[in-house]
């Protein structure tokens, strides 16, 4: 057997893979041999079947399957031995006047060559690392929501200005069909508000979607748009009011405190804005976290630049999945892939060159720390270290878990790099503006 290869280019190189009878004939008559021993052909006994028979009947197609696993293996090995980065997998290339009937054959193969580049963390610039405060504003609304959520409700017959309602914001065209609560002073335009008052259960108010409320991505929320649709939103939508409450708020008491925090915990109005605070900031460290990562990501597509060999990777996407695209939909499927592409190779650079390994370890202590998290959510706060490490197992003998867990943890050893290196704009916010900034208004 020979394998060379000739290189087309930096990102393209084609191998062929010569093999000769000496290279499969063993093993095809290995083969033939144990079909003899086992072949039950009418007139003729259990192992004496002639092997001239046995060839005609069986022999071309043993013969193309143990050329194509020696062909398959020996190609494997050739590309781990010549340390070969390649991207998708090699290519046969159809040969039309191919002849099976000859004892020599020769198979080439195209491949895709990964490119040669370098990444520069430190030269990534404009990238802002936010810092965002639940301000005095957020902390009394936060208050003021806790005592109507946990103070009476009474039915009323009439809306007023601050009754609570509930109801369901619908538009039949956009398929809109949501049931929510709301209060009148969600609404930016008081004569929207205005149109409210007065009505009982049953009735339906018509407003129109543009300039419903003081940030459009409120749309998400009450009427479960998609961050897409909200952006020039200009419909009309209909509440059907089903419900008209007015909320007698619970007072700032112990037993609130108790009941919200654990006995003694919280023991004044001071003690619970600075809960509230504390909660609310570690969360919005986590979306200022996710914001910088991606910004992050998308500076090094930008400033990495290289070339990929688009001819390749193209024609693979054709062969790659279930059923064959046409090339226009390589195309299209190439243009939507490509930056994901060149980001899964600029990681692997960042993973290789800071030595950045999952060990097991780590990716134990991960699960374990959500599995807290999860516990916490339903009441239990303190559990044993047996009963986290059972569901720590558990999950982890699912390997689409571990898949999903080790692309976490990867993400947050990426993160940790990304601050310890890129330069960034530290930046104070309150929530609203950093949605602001989140979505580019």
């Amino acid at each position: 057997m020979n394998i060379s290869r000739e290189q087309v280019d930096a990102l393209n190189a084609i191998v062929t893979v010569a093999i000769s009878k000496d290279d499969y004939a063993d093993k095809v008559n290995k083969v033939l041999a144990d079909y003899r021993k086992h072949a039950n052909i009418p007139g003729f006994r259990k192992g004496a079947v002639p092997m001239s028979l046995i060839q005609k009947q069986y022999g071309k197609a043993v013969l193309l399957d143990e050329v194509n696993k020696l062909l398959q293996s020996s190609l494997n090995d050739y590309l781990v031995e010549e340390k070969l980065d390649i991207l998708g997998n090699p290519l046969p290339k159809i040969t039309e006047d191919f002849n099976w009937d000859k004892e020599d054959f020769t198979f080439e193969f195209e491949l895709g060559l990964a490119p040669e580049f370098s990444v520069d963390l430190a030269g990534i610039s404009n990238v802002t690392k936010f810092e965002i405060e639940a301000d005095a504003a957020m902390l009394d609304e936060q208050v003021e929501r806790i005592q109507k959520q946990y103070g009476k409700m009474v039915s009323q017959d009439t809306v007023e200005a601050d009754f609570t309602l509930r109801g369901t914001f619908s538009n039949e065209e956009k398929g809109i069909n949501n049931t929510t609560n709301i209060t009148l002073d969600i609404f930016s335009n008081q004569d929207v508000a205005n149109q409210f008052v007065g009505k009982k259960v049953g009735d339906v108010v018509a407003v129109a979607t543009k300039g419903l409320f003081d940030d459009d991505h409120k749309l998400m929320d009450y009427l479960k748009v998609s961050h897409d649709d909200v952006h020039g939103l200009d419909i009309t939508v209909d509440f059907t009011i089903e419900e008209i409450n007015a909320v007698e708020k619970a007072e700032l008491n112990q037993e609130l405190f108790d009941k919200l925090f654990g006995e003694g915990n919280v023991t004044s109005v001071a003690d619970l804005k600075g809960k509230i605070k504390e909660d609310a900031e570690a969360q919005f460290a986590q979306q200022a976290d996710q914001k910088f990562l991606n910004d992050v990501i998308e500076g090094l597509i930008e400033s990495t630049t290289f070339e990929l060999p688009a001819t390749f990777l193209k024609k693979w996407i054709q062969t790659v999945g279930e059923n064959p695209l046409t090339a226009e939909q390589a195309e299209e499927e190439y243009a939507k892939s490509e930056k994901g592409l060149r980001y899964q190779l600029i990681e692997g650079k960042i993973i290789a060159a800071n030595n950045l390994q999952i060990q097991f370890e780590d990716l134990k202590a991960h699960t374990a720390e959500l599995i807290k998290k999860q516990m916490a959510q339903f009441g239990q706060l303190n559990p044993s270290d047996e009963e986290v490490e059972g569901i720590v197992a558990r999950v982890l003998s699912n390997q689409d878990e571990v898949k999903r867990l080790s692309e976490q943890v990867m993400s947050e050893k990426m993160l940790s790099l990304f601050k310890e290196q890129v330069k960034a704009n530290a930046k104070k916010v309150n929530y609203q503006e950093f949605i602001k900034e989140m979505y580019g208004e």
